[in-house]
Formats: structure tokens, sequence, C-alpha cells
């Protein structure tokens, strides 16, 4: 396949694939806390490469490897403490046979902590000991680029994009924002826009935020993005402290695929998947880009 960045050059927008963890959840692969779904890697290698498989199939351009949750900080809660850079590797080549030349392979590269705890983010001399160290194995194990996604913080997303930068590797960087379009840690979209731009991202993205309500956040990192490719793939629902976690119509594929609609126009050209999306919507956003082209 050409070059990733050549691909962000065209016209057309760029199609993600959906959620990895809640669709091994959907398929019975136990993905509870804290491996979550770095457990298919150790018992379901077969279900997880069946779902990329899917999500190729379904016309996703870039499957994310598993690794969100292979760095040692995690590992080492689950009692599998150095075997980082061999998980990782794993998620890798899974993901890349699974592609069988279809399709770019990202690597995951996620917050250490609580993807919605801005407040249990480490200092930043920690912050960039482990990101360095997990975007070399990133880009040891061979991905073609590195998502760097679900930052709640500036700190955080500063350093993992630092790190990202020092492998040379193309790189996406992503934020988790609330419904009023500020990063989870109250910090503006324009403050973080600022703080990663000279790290040279190849797009400035939003996820893990509900389909329904996206769309204004979208509208406005397009208004801050200079120029720059906007992304945004979201959940299907949204966290809940009473009930953990609360779906809407959005899981319904042909629901999220009106959503979705509405980015476009905004102006984003990278769209996917989060959070109890299936290959069932990709395959609805790689019809609905279809028809946006042709308009």
């Amino acid at each position: 396949m050409r070059p990733i960045t050549e691909r962000f050059r065209d016209a057309r927008p760029v199609l993600c694939d959906g959620a990895t963890g809640t669709e091994l959840n959907n398929r019975g692969v136990d993905t509870s806390l804290p491996l979550w779904s770095t457990v298919a890697l150790l018992d379901a290698p077969h279900i997880l490469e069946q779902v990329h498989r899917d999500y190729v199939a379904a016309g996703a351009e870039i499957i994310t490897a598993n690794t969100f949750r292979t760095h040692e900080r995690n590992l080492k809660r689950g009692g599998l403490s150095g075997q980082s850079r061999k998980l990782t590797q794993q998620a890798v080549t899974i993901a890349r046979e699974a592609a069988n030349g279809q399709a770019w392979i990202a690597g995951s590269l996620a917050p250490l902590e609580d993807c919605y705890a801005p407040e249990l983010v480490p200092d930043d001399e920690i912050l960039q000991r482990e990101h360095d160290t997990m975007a070399q194995t990133l880009a040891d194990s061979g991905v073609d680029l590195i998502l760097v996604e679900t930052h709640n913080t500036i700190r955080e997303a500063v350093a993992a994009s630092q790190a990202v930068s020092e492998t040379g590797l193309p790189f996406l960087i992503s934020f988790v924002c609330g419904i009023g379009g500020s990063l989870l840690s109250g910090e503006s979209l324009a403050d973080a826009r600022d703080a990663v731009r000279k790290f040279q991202p190849l797009a400035l993205s939003v996820n893990c935020l509900p389909a329904a309500t996206a769309v204004n956040t979208v509208r406005e990192l397009v208004s801050l993005a200079d120029g720059l490719p906007v992304g945004v793939y979201a959940n299907i629902g949204r966290p809940d402290p009473n009930q953990g976690w609360i779906n809407d119509d959005s899981e319904q594929p042909t629901v999220y695929r009106d959503h979705a609609s509405g980015w476009l126009a905004t102006g984003a050209r990278l769209i996917g998947g989060c959070c109890g999306t299936t290959p069932g919507h990709i395959r609805q956003l790689a019809s609905l880009i279809g028809e946006h082209v042709k308009r």
C-alpha cells in the first residue's frame, strides 16, 4: 500500500474501523478490567483476528491494533509485568495478517490511566518516560501510523505526541471531550490544538463521545484546525455514574450513519467508530462516504 500520508492528501474521506473491546465482548470474550481487550491476545486471538477481518470487509481503511491496554503500567496490574513488548508485537501481527494488505495498521497509544478520569494523569516525567517506551514499541512492531487517542488532558496529549514524533512515524491525535466541547479536563480544544500542532499530526480528531451530540464538537474542531484534516469516531451511547453505560439510538447502524452524515457535511475528513460500534456501523459509513463523494 502507498504511505498513509499520501492517502490524507485525497479529497475522499478516510474510513477507520470501529470498536475492538466492545466487539470482543459481543463475541463472548471476557473484557473485564484491568486487562480489558488485552485478554483476547491471551485467550482468543482467533476471535480478535476475525473482528479485524470483519472491519476490513466492511470497508475500513485503517485497522487499529489491539494495543490500547498493552502498555506496561496496565499489564502490571493484570499480573503480566514485563510482557508489553511481546503482547504489543502480537497485537500488531494479528492486525497485519487480518488486513492482508488491504488496510493500514495503526497502533493505539492510549492514556496511561482511565480515559474518563483526567485527575489520574501522572506527572510529566512519568508521562514522557512511559509514552516514549510505548511509542517505540509500536514503531518496532511495524505499525504504519500511531493513533494517539482518547486523551483527556493537554499534558498527556503533548507527552504522547512528542514520543511519537521521535519515532518518525505519522500519527493522528484524538481527544475525548464532554458534551460542551472541551476536553474532560475542562481545557479548550483551541488550547489543545495549539499545544500539539508543532508535532505535525496528520489529523486532529475527537473520539469516545456520544455520536448523537458530536456534531457541534466536530464543527468547532474544523473551525480551529487551520487546514489540518479533522476526524471523529464516536460511541453509540454514554457512560452513566449509576448504570455504567446507556446506549442511545446510535446503536442502530443507520442512525449512526445519519449522525456521521452531519460530521461530513461539517467538514470532517476521517470518520469511524468508537465504543459499541460494530462492522455493521462501518459498513454503513463506507456507503455514506461513497455517496458523499458522488455529491
